[in-house]
């Protein structure tokens, strides 16, 4: 009952928290089918450090900076969440690798579980998601939006009709959709909002996409009817800035992937970079799996965000 208690109370404070929006930030895709583009620029993001002071805890920490609870948790691990001694200081993962448009306006990375808008082919916004808990996986594939809502009504699947007693919610506080909806051509599913922020940045949906109420509030008007909606799962992506190869890598939360270290060997190899890495730092990028953009290039400092 102290747990459930103290979950309440978290969730109170963060919703009056407001949560950065990443972006947009201005982008320049690599134009280069094989090793390095020094005019791309798919780095974006400013890492930042966070004092702790009393009272702070990790999912309190992620949401004031628009993060989802994984991004901060992976980098904290072995940290009691809700015990932080004061004066602790944190690296806050605020820098990231943009995937390929592959001309679609909205990415939605489920292997970092990540959305990036596109509103121009070089100016990005990216936001962190909640998705599919592993009985209902979030699927790969191409997507539009058909319809958008306000206060949406939840259509609730038969197999938790009877947990709630009805067939559709309306909308309401208890309402796990949120105030906003985007509606996507794969039945019922959609890009919403949230009624439990703590949901964020972790697998809790049946399949939708849930945002911090603030983020989808922002994205919302942004987007148009007929948007090209593509999500992938991509928990390692290679990017570019400044003439230097960066590496991010997460955690396989799908299980996807037999093997992450040969997966990314082989990423880097069909990108023609596997002469242009420092593979020691590589190799210790995918055994951390914190998700952090790591300078992997041979003569780097291999820093971490």
């Amino acid at each position: 009952m102290r747990l459930v208690c103290l979950f309440c109370a978290v969730a109170l404070i963060l919703g009056a928290l407001p949560a950065a929006a990443a972006g947009p930030f201005e982008i320049r895709p690599s134009t280069a089918a094989s090793g390095i583009d020094p005019l791309a620029a798919t780095v974006v993001g400013t890492p930042q450090r966070h004092v702790v002071v009393k009272g702070d805890d990790l999912l309190e920490i992620a949401r004031s900076y628009g993060l989802g609870y994984t991004e901060v948790g992976a980098m904290n691990r072995g940290r009691d969440p809700f015990i932080l001694p004061p004066g602790t200081e944190l690296v806050i993962p605020t820098r990231w690798i943009v995937p390929d448009s592959r001309g679609r306006q909205i990415i939605v990375n489920t292997g970092e579980m990540r959305l990036y808008y596109f509103t121009a082919p070089t100016q990005v916004y990216t936001f962190p998601i909640g998705m599919g808990v592993l009985d209902f996986k979030t699927p790969s594939g191409s997507f539009r939006v058909i319809e958008k809502k306000v206060n949406p009504a939840w259509h609730i699947p038969k197999s938790l009709q009877g947990k709630y007693g009805m067939a559709v919610m309306p909308p309401g506080e208890d309402n796990p959709l949120g105030e906003y909806k985007l509606t996507l051509s794969w039945g019922d599913y959609g890009i919403h909002g949230t009624a439990m922020p703590l949901g964020v940045g972790r697998l809790v949906s049946h399949g939708c996409t849930r945002m911090y109420p603030e983020h989808i509030k922002k994205l919302f008007p942004m987007v148009r009817v007929g948007t090209s909606v593509e999500y992938i799962y991509e928990p390692a992506k290679v990017g570019f800035l400044e003439g230097r190869v960066f590496l991010s890598v997460h955690e396989d939360v799908y299980f996807k992937i037999p093997s992450m270290l040969l997966h990314v060997l082989n990423l880097l190899e069909l990108r023609g970079l596997s002469d242009q890495v420092d593979m020691t730092k590589v190799m210790q990028t995918v055994e951390e799996l914190t998700g952090a953009v790591v300078d992997v290039s041979r003569g780097s400092e291999g820093r971490r965000t």
